[in-house]
């Protein structure tokens, strides 16, 4: 599995036309960030950092949210962060507004910023996994420490993440629920969604989904097609859409809760994508040539747009639609 390499330098240059202003700089700097949590229902938190109201709102990027949510036997953790200081920050909150051991952990995906807190879980806490994640893990870790430390900088404690092994597997397509105590909690995949492993999390008392990065956060921002697939990626969301409520609490990956509601903004832009996409390729034209066409100015005001559209999602699209 190829992972698109997204340098500060890059993404800077892609905003500004200059690297000067943040050569060097991580996207968000996992030193800094801090999180505060929101009770969405009885026994159901979100956390997400402090300054993401603020920063969604202009359309820049927010650092990792998640979630976690108490039962009578103990506590589930959505995503685990990306360093010890963040997972700290996380168990902080399970033990003020909870008090009770955590049994289970969620990683969304294999992303570094989602799972590598893994190793700073107490003992007794079982990790749930999607078998891609794993396999990721199992054979790319090195590379993508590298990967992580190249977007987020050195020095904020990824040097000294291991792998942590999961002790329950999702398989392609699978589903769990887990009883936590008077809290069931159903765990499923919906498909390809950035990654091919990419787990939901739905509570259905406070109907609360965490979704990962599949939806970073509210419009508007952009959905990643980091690994590809539009066709799938569109398909999934479109089932996670329709599998939710209209009062429903949405944890996305990047940001605060939004509603079911906002996640058509991603799914109208995919469509967008697909359609003018395929326009071009029954004209006739090269990649070059469609990404100058596919502009789609009626999806603007993401600050990473100029990078996510045209070098990202648009080739990606590209590729995908010409191998139907």
């Amino acid at each position: 599995m190829k992972r698109t390499i997204i340098s500060a330098a890059l993404i800077a240059t892609s905003i500004f036309g200059s690297t000067a202003a943040f050569a060097n700089e991580p996207v968000w700097d996992a030193n800094k960030v801090q999180l505060i949590s929101e009770k969405l229902g009885e026994g159901v938190y979100a956390y997400y950092p402090s300054d993401a109201k603020e920063l969604e709102n202009k359309g820049l990027p927010v650092a990792t949210s998640g979630g976690f949510i108490v039962g009578e036997k103990g506590v589930m953790i959505i995503d685990t962060m990306l360093n010890e200081r963040l997972n700290k920050q996380v168990q902080d909150m399970v033990k003020t507004e909870a008090g009770k051991p955590i049994v289970y952990a969620v990683n969304t995906s294999f992303h570094g910023d989602h799972s590598y807190g893994n190793m700073y879980l107490p003992k007794e806490t079982k990790i749930i996994q999607h078998q891609v994640t794993q396999n990721y893990i199992d054979t790319h870790f090195e590379h993508d420490t590298q990967f992580m430390m190249q977007n987020f900088g050195k020095g904020r404690g990824i040097e000294d993440i291991t792998p942590t092994d999961a002790d329950i597997l999702i398989s392609t397509g699978g589903s769990i629920t887990v009883d936590l105590g008077g809290k069931l909690v159903d765990i499923m995949d919906f498909g390809f969604a950035q990654t091919g492993g990419d787990l939901f999390v739905w509570e259905a008392e406070s109907k609360t989904m965490w979704t990962g990065n599949p939806i970073i956060t509210v419009k508007p921002s952009l959905p990643w097609l980091l690994d590809g697939h539009l066709l799938e990626t569109l398909d999934s969301l479109k089932k996670v859409r329709a599998f939710l409520p209209d009062d429903a609490n949405v944890v996305p990956g990047h940001g605060s809760p939004m509603t079911s509601a906002d996640i058509q903004w991603h799914i109208d832009y995919l469509e967008a994508v697909k359609t003018q996409v395929q326009a071009a390729i029954d004209d006739g034209l090269t990649l070059k040539e469609t990404v100058a066409k596919v502009q789609l100015p009626e999806f603007t005001g993401y600050a990473l747009r100029d990078w996510v559209h045209p070098a990202l999602n648009v080739p990606a699209a590209y590729r995908d639609l010409s191998a139907k």
